[in-house]
C-alpha cells in the first residue's frame, strides 16, 4: 500500500453522530476512576516485547483487552520508543489499517485509537473504522491537524521534545511542567478555535518523551495540573517504562507491572481521566478495589 492509495480526504459522512460523540466524550473522562486504553503494537521493535503481536494475533489481544474491561485499544505500528528509527509510511498502514479493520468487524462499538505521528496512516485508520487519532508528535504536522479538524474524530495530542531517535540525548527544560503545559494548552486552543470539539481532546504530558527523570517526576508530580484552570481530559501514559525502572531498579520492562500497578494509584488520587496500558486486567483488578475510596475533592462527579 502505498502513501497515494491512503486516500486524500475522509468521507463526508466521516463526523460521528450525536449519540456516538457523546458515548465518545463520555469514554474519555474520569468516572471514579481512570478509564483504560488498551496497548497493541504491531511492531516488531516496541519496548516491551510482550506488546508486540501481527494480523490475527494483534486483533484477538485487541479484543481481549476490550472483554477484560478497556474502553479503548490503541492500535500503532511504528515504536516511538527512545532510538527508535522512523517506519515507511506505507510499511505502518500495512501494519495498522487491516488490525482496524477486522476489529471494526469483530466490535463494531468498541471505541479504537490509531497511534500515528503520519497524516496518511491516520487517515486510512479513519476510514477502516478508528475513532481518535494518537499523535505522539503533538499535531506538529499541519496536515494532521487537517485530518483531525475534517475528520472531528477523537484526539490524543502529546508532548514530545524533539524526535524519537534523539529526544533522549539531551532535554533541556527551564520549567518542564510549565512549559509542557503550555505547549498542550496552546495546541487544545487551536484546535477549540478552528471548532473542533473540545470534548474530544485529551492531552498527554509525553512521560518519556523528550524528558529526564526529573522532568518525567515533576509532570507526574503536577497530575491535572498540567491541563491548567481549563477541564481538560488528561491521559498519562507510563505503563512499564522507564520511569517506573528508575523509581523501582527495574531494569527489564517484564519486571516493571507493580511499578506500573502503583502509579495507575498515584494516577486515580490525581483524578486522571485515562490509562494506556499494556496489562488491562490487572489495571481493572486495581481499580475496582480503588472506586470505593474515590473520596478526594480532586476527583469530578460526572
Amino acid at each position: 500500500m502505498k502513501p497515494a492509495e491512503l486516500g486524500t480526504t475522509v468521507p463526508l459522512d466521516f463526523p460521528v453522530e450525536n449519540q456516538r460523540r457523546t458515548a465518545l466524550a463520555r469514554s474519555l473522562r474520569f468516572d471514579g476512576v481512570p478509564k483504560l486504553m488498551g496497548i497493541v503494537n504491531v511492531t516488531d521493535d516496541s519496548f516491551y516485547t510482550a506488546s508486540r503481536a501481527h494480523d490475527a494475533e494483534a486483533v484477538e489481544r485487541a479484543v481481549a483487552m476490550l472483554d477484560a474491561g478497556a474502553t479503548w485499544v490503541d492500535i500503532g505500528g511504528e515504536s516511538t520508543r527512545p532510538g527508535a528509527d522512523p517506519v515507511p509510511v506505507d510499511v505502518e498502514a500495512k501494519r495498522v489499517v487491516p488490525v482496524i479493520n477486522a476489529l471494526r468487524r469483530a466490535r463494531p462499538s468498541a471505541f479504537i485509537s490509531v497511534d500515528t505521528r503520519r497524516a496518511e496512516v491516520a487517515r486510512a485508520a479513519l476510514e477502516a473504522g478508528a475513532d481518535m487519532v494518537n499523535d505522539v508528535s503533538g499535531l506538529r504536522n499541519p496536515a494532521m491537524m487537517e485530518v483531525v479538524l475534517n475528520a472531528g474524530c477523537a484526539v490524543c495530542v502529546m508532548h514530545m521534545q524533539g524526535e524519537p531517535g534523539t529526544m533522549q540525548s539531551h532535554p533541556s527544560y527551564e520549567d518542564c511542567a510549565l512549559e509542557v503545559t503550555e505547549a498542550l494548552l496552546s495546541k487544545h486552543r487551536t484546535l477549540v478555535d478552528q471548532g473542533h470539539p473540545a470534548e474530544l481532546i485529551v492531552l498527554d504530558p509525553g512521560i518519556g518523551f523528550g524528558k529526564t527523570q526529573r522532568h518525567n517526576i515533576e509532570l507526574l508530580q503536577a497530575g491535572k495540573q498540567v491541563g491548567g484552570e481549563e477541564d481538560v481530559s488528561l491521559l498519562w501514559g507510563v505503563s512499564r517504562k522507564s520511569i517506573v525502572g528508575h523509581l523501582t531498579g527495574h531494569n527489564d520492562p517484564a519486571d516493571r507491572l507493580p511499578g506500573t500497578l502503583a502509579l495507575a494509584c498515584v494516577a486515580h488520587h490525581a483524578g486522571i481521566d485515562m490509562l494506556r496500558v499494556h496489562d488491562v486486567e490487572a489495571h481493572v483488578d486495581v481499580l475496582k478495589v480503588l472506586r470505593p475510596f474515590t473520596t478526594s475533592p480532586i476527583h469530578r462527579a460526572e
